[in-house]
């Protein structure tokens, strides 16, 4: 037992002795204990003490790198209106009244574009445009371009303009998807304060503001104001990833719910109307819905595919034998997720391709071939009927 007692006595010394020295080189050397893990090869002891990642204190870098590509724009249009002319005979005017009468005035608009070619090509809102006589661009720089337009989508409210100008700031388009969450700039000329900046985060993506669209938008809730059509909405690397476009109505009472037009849907519009001057679309000649689910059939509450509401008559899908209450799973070798995909997909495919159509009707497989065509004009004004376009 004597010897036992001595043996503990002398383990409790050592291990004394051992956290004393540890103690005192820790106080010498702070850093010792580090070195010695790493040189062990043993998990270094991480700190609270690095900053936070993702939060930047300041969007300077991004708003530097994006506003000079950002520009007012200026169009005049012709407004014709009536009114009622009145004599200034007081008896002619008591005997015939007044006389309806057709006057002009001008209206100059304002908004806002984005710089997206060293060839001189801005995008912008059409309704910005629309109608207009001249259209004036005032650059970032001061100076003032006279521009064109090359062309129009009313579908994504997109315009084309061309101005002459040399040495033009291109702003740089984003190549990563969004995500509800992230952060969001909108540059743009609000109200005619120029070069205004907003923030705000993305609320969601992919809303269709028709159901009859083949678009999708950005919603967000940065402020978006009258003159911030056409603007840049930007990430915080400066990064275009919309066109601004639309304000919810203010009479609804909603407040920060702003829509841009996704960049990479830009781009496409941009492309065609460059090359044609014009946008074609693919369409198949049908409504759909969501597919029905019973609430107690055990299902996911959203099954993929769409339900066909109602077939054109004439249509490709009409010719294609595709009947309403069908339930349309796969168009040529892509699975469709939902009617918004379903209309993207068809307005991507050129019109004239044949395509192989997959679906069930009554509950067994079919197959059909529909040969698409282009989808015929649709009003811009459908599109934003319950919103406000800024």
């Amino acid at each position: 037992m004597k010897h036992a007692a001595g043996t503990l006595a002398f383990l409790a010394r050592c291990v004394v002795a051992g956290l004393a020295a540890a103690f005192v080189i820790g106080l010498l050397w702070p850093a010792s204990g580090e070195r010695l893990r790493a040189r062990l090869h043993l998990p270094v002891a991480q700190t609270n003490d690095a900053p936070p990642l993702h939060a930047p204190a300041s969007y300077a870098d991004a708003v530097a790198a994006a506003a000079p590509s950002v520009v007012n724009i200026y169009a005049d249009k012709i407004v014709n209106e009536r009114a009622i002319k009145m004599y200034d005979n007081p008896i002619l005017q008591q005997m015939l009244g007044g006389t309806l009468t057709t006057y002009a005035r001008r209206e100059q608009t304002l908004g806002s574009g984005v710089i997206v070619s060293a060839q001189g090509y801005v995008l912008t809102n059409y309704h910005v445009i629309s109608h207009a006589t001249d259209i004036q661009v005032l650059l970032y720089d001061g100076r003032v371009a006279k521009a064109t337009l090359v062309g129009a989508d009313d579908e994504t409210d997109l315009a084309v303009l061309k101005i002459d100008a040399g040495n033009l700031p291109v702003i740089q388009l984003a190549e990563q998807n969004l995500r509800p969450g992230d952060v969001v700039l909108a540059i743009g000329n609000p109200l005619g304060l120029n070069q205004t900046v907003t923030m705000g985060i993305v609320s969601a993506v992919g809303r269709q503001l028709n159901a009859s669209s083949a678009e999708d938008f950005i919603q967000t809730d940065a402020a978006i104001n009258l003159g911030n059509s056409g603007g840049a909405l930007v990430n915080t690397t400066g990064q275009l990833v919309g066109i601004n476009t639309l304000l919810i109505n203010q009479t609804t009472n909603t407040k920060n719910i702003g829509f841009a037009i996704p960049a990479g849907t830009a781009k496409k519009v941009l492309d065609q109307i460059v090359a044609t001057g014009h946008v074609v679309r693919g369409w198949l000649g049908a409504d759909y819905t969501f597919v029905p689910v019973d609430a107690n059939s055990g299902l996911p509450p959203a099954a993929r595919g769409a339900s066909v509401v109602d077939v054109y008559p004439g249509s490709p899908a009409a010719l294609a034998g595709i009947q309403p209450r069908d339930i349309l799973l796969r168009i040529g070798d892509d699975d469709i997720r939902d009617p918004a995909d379903l209309r993207r997909r068809e307005a991507a495919i050129k019109p004239g391709t044949k395509v192989e159509i997959s679906g069930l009707r009554n509950g067994s497989p079919f197959h059909v071939t529909a040969t698409l065509a282009e989808r015929p004009p649709m009003s811009a004004a459908a599109a934003t009927d319950n919103g406000e376009q800024q």
